[in-house]
């Protein structure tokens, strides 16, 4: 049966870029699952696979390059797959974690006109300097260093720095870094066209890959809509402006914390002014001669102190701590960059996890299966004896390892396995969370080899726990139980009243949504017209019904048979055998429940 396009109206516009993504699908090998559907320009297409280079390539690493040479929306998608391992499988998603967002930057001459028109002043009214090549450039926009002119630093900055009205009294940042020097980010001219073309081709692609048994476990089309909301929000990039103020409110006072201090008046939705912090990346710390004297396994400790108090007490955290986002300053403050991605646990997560802690270090696999299918989302068939046994063998694993040898990214990619084989589906949130805790123990191995993620986290398990009962917390249990409680008496008596409402007046209706009943109704049809055909075959040769076969008479003494009758039992063993193959095949013949 041919699929009509009329379905998917994406599949209408932009049909150019349609063919340069079916084309690069097909280059790598990813596009055969297109050809089933009924698009002419796709088969145009996937006449011409690439050369032998590909063949050599894994999957993963084919769909990594793919999304690469498709630009940096697909990118993006890229990423974002990357913290679903749940869905996609650990392999894949560590390859996908190698994806870069490098994107050629834009002239400087539109990157001038695109400031100037959004803040309605000549560019050297606003910047005492402003370099022109950019030190970096990524999917949606591009970086450049600056120096502010006098009106744009900080009230406070200044008296501290000493502003004699024309200079600081120091070249060089203070004591909490906040200066003149600044970094712009502005976002890249057309960029969103692109990402609404690129978000309406992928819309019709996920459509496309539901339809298909392979990809539908995938769930593309609820993937692309969190990709959707994902790319939106980091194309406004005031929103980038509230996560840095957020976080500087919630690390006040903490002197080995360092943040960028936006700087307001020029922030907008496409450009954002930021304190500049000058370091060292994690990556190049171990070769610079400035930090030779630190103590690396000290502040690999102090950065996963830092990030588990993030998650775990405020339930707000920098989402993104790879080594390029990670920097430390001359005097030894961690600075962390780039604060478009952030994770938020609601407090409903946050406790369900701290129960999952406990329940592993006390070997509670009954409660840990529990947790687990509350978490998850989890498919009608699920075998839970398999998912309790496979739990138990994880538990025993993994609960016995010594706290300072614990391999947490190990932990967490079997734990995902698990989930994944039973397509159990977790929420983003939990899946962008053992992302970030696998990112961060592999960042902290960079500057000590022994770290041990699961050694931080002990502390953090008995404040947990003691959390978990302290009467503060317990009360505030209470208090949204009574508020339900009293939202639930407030609609009762109106909805009782509805429905004995409907009954009264014949308008109650109940609706029933069944699954999977379609097939065993078409058998239990089938079954009864083979029934019916065989007894009304057999009363037709019974009484001789014509016309009639053999009527002077035939082999072994058989005589005027109804030809109907005969027929009519041939067609009917005929569709029992058909009907008993096909219940055999599907494996239910035999199987009790």
């Amino acid at each position: 049966m041919k699929r009509s396009i009329t379905a998917i109206p994406q599949l209408y516009r932009n049909v150019r870029r349609w063919t340069e993504i079916v084309s690069v699908l097909s280059k790598y090998g990813l596009a055969d699952w297109l050809s089933r559907f009924n698009l002419e320009f796709i088969h145009a297409r996937l006449k011409a696979p690439d050369g032998e280079v590909l063949g050599k390539l894994t999957q993963p690493a084919r769909i990594r390059l793919a999304l690469t040479e498709l630009g940096p929306t697909f990118i993006k998608f890229g990423q974002l797959l990357s913290t679903r391992p749940d869905l996609v499988g650990p392999d894949l998603a560590d390859e996908l974690t190698k994806l870069q967002m490098d994107a050629p930057a834009d002239p400087y001459d539109d990157v001038k006109a695109s400031i100037e028109s959004e803040q309605g002043r000549p560019m050297e009214e606003l910047f005492e300097s402003f370099e022109e090549t950019a030190i970096a450039s990524a999917s949606i926009g591009q970086v450049h260093c600056a120096t502010l002119q006098f009106e744009y630093v900080d009230l406070e900055v200044r008296a501290r720095r000493g502003w004699n009205g024309s200079r600081f009294s120091s070249s060089h940042d203070d004591e909490s870094g906040e200066g003149t020097d600044v970094v712009v980010k502005v976002r890249h001219t057309g960029i969103e066209r692109k990402v609404a073309t690129d978000l309406d081709i992928l819309s019709g692609l996920a459509v496309l890959a539901e339809r298909n048994e392979d990809f539908r476990v995938y769930q593309p089309i609820s993937v692309v809509a969190e990709l959707s909301r994902t790319m939106r929000r980091e194309l406004d990039l005031e929103r980038e402006q509230r996560n840095l103020m957020q976080f500087r409110a919630l690390f006040e006072g903490d002197d080995t914390v360092s943040i960028p201090l936006p700087v307001a008046p020029l922030c907008s939705s496409k450009m954002l002014t930021m304190q500049k912090i000058e370091g060292t990346k994690l990556a190049d710390l171990a070769s610079n001669p400035i930090h030779n004297g630190l103590d690396f396994e000290a502040l690999a400790k102090r950065g996963a102190n830092l990030y588990l108090k993030m998650i775990f007490q405020h339930g707000f955290y920098h989402a993104d701590p790879h080594p390029g986002n990670i920097l430390i300053t001359d005097d030894g403050r961690i600075g962390l960059l780039d604060f478009g991605m952030v994770g938020r646990i609601s407090e409903r997560l946050r406790e369900d996890i701290e129960a999952m802690l406990v329940a592993i270090v006390n070997q509670d696999v009954p409660m840990l299966t529990t947790l687990i299918k509350r978490i998850g989302n989890c498919p009608i068939d699920l075998n839970e004896a398999a998912l309790s046994n496979d739990i138990a063998d994880f538990v025993g694993q993994y609960s016995t390892q010594v706290m300072s040898q614990f391999d947490m990214s190990g932990a967490l990619n079997d734990f995902v396995s698990i989930v994944r084989r039973f397509n159990i589906t977790l929420p983003a949130e939990a899946s962008m969370l053992i992302k970030v805790l696998i990112t961060l123990e592999g960042t902290s191995r960079l500057l000590s080899p022994t770290f041990s993620l699961m050694e931080i986290m002990k502390p953090f398990q008995r404040l947990l726990v003691l959390k978990r009962m302290s009467p503060a917390r317990q009360m505030r249990k209470m208090r949204r139980f009574y508020m339900q409680v009293e939202q639930l008496a407030d609609a009762l008596p109106g909805r009782i009243s509805n429905i004995l409402e409907q009954i009264q007046t014949g308008r109650f209706d109940v609706h029933l949504d069944h699954r999977r009943l379609g097939p065993s109704v078409n058998r239990l049809v089938m079954g009864l017209m083979t029934s019916a055909l065989f007894l009304g075959s057999a009363l037709m040769l019974s009484y001789k019904v014509p016309p009639l076969m053999f009527p002077a008479g035939g082999p072994f003494g058989i005589e005027k048979l109804s030809m109907l009758g005969v027929m009519g039992c041939f067609l009917s063993i005929a569709m029992g055998l058909r009907l008993m193959w096909a219940i055999r095949k599907s494996g239910n013949l035999d199987e009790g429940e």
